[in-house]
């Protein structure tokens, strides 16, 4: 960071603020610094700061817990909308969502990923099929993130980033069956192929096929639950 300067003071000290949340320096989920450190940091006045948090908490950016502290929510402006939004949505919802934008993305992965794309790729698509649920869903976001990512477009990319924090907390809740084919490797390897051989239709076949799975039971879950509340 660096001291703001004059002009407008408040918007100078929003773009340090969302700098450093963008660029990862605060990670989401993580706790910023107090107060009197920010003031500190940019050399600004009390009133400034407080207006500067406040404007990238009404963005979605940050949430202030009162006696806690700030964190960050979301890397972008569109992504804390988004995570507005999609708490007012279903699991169900958000994962035919994402079976949309993975089409997509697969698609245009396979037309526009470089030798990067299919290293990263790979090297997520070969993990270890074991351990917790949780470790299986966070292997299979990162995978999915990653070919996401290969698709190079980045309004896919902020809005599947957004849904992607969403998905991960309804698969971890939803995944009691350790066989749910959406956090396993070969399906991953399967897709990964079809991306490297760049057809874009076939990768986008490939993505749809695996994730149908994912839906299926997501129903099931819902289905289920709404079952034993109606007892």
């Amino acid at each position: 960071m660096r001291t703001v300067t004059r002009s407008s003071l408040v918007d100078q000290a929003i773009q340090q603020l969302r700098e450093a949340i963008v660029s990862g320096e605060w990670p989401v989920g993580e706790r910023i610094p107090a107060e009197p450190q920010l003031i500190e940091l940019l050399g600004v006045a009390r009133n400034t700061m407080r207006e500067a948090v406040r404007a990238l908490a009404h963005a979605g950016m940050l949430e202030v817990r009162h006696g806690d502290g700030t964190y960050v929510r979301a890397r972008g402006e569109t992504e804390g909308v988004l995570l507005r939004r999609l708490e007012l949505s279903d699991l169900l919802e958000v994962a035919t969502v994402r079976r949309g934008l993975e089409v997509e993305a697969a698609r245009q992965a396979a037309e526009r990923h470089t030798p990067d794309d299919l290293v990263r790729l790979a090297d997520l698509a070969g993990g270890p099929d074991e351990g917790t649920i949780q470790d299986r869903v966070a292997r299979a976001i990162d995978f999915h993130l990653a070919l996401v990512d290969a698709s190079h477009n980045k309004l896919l990319i902020d809005l599947y980033r957004a849904i992607s924090s969403v998905v991960a907390a309804g698969m971890s809740q939803a995944t009691a069956d350790p066989r749910l084919s959406d956090v396993g490797t070969r399906e991953h390897e399967e897709l990964l192929a079809a991306i490297a051989g760049g057809d874009g239709e076939q990768a986008a076949q490939a993505a749809g096929r695996h994730l149908a799975p994912l839906i299926n039971q997501v129903r099931a879950h819902l289905s289920t639950s709404a079952s034993g509340e109606d007892r």
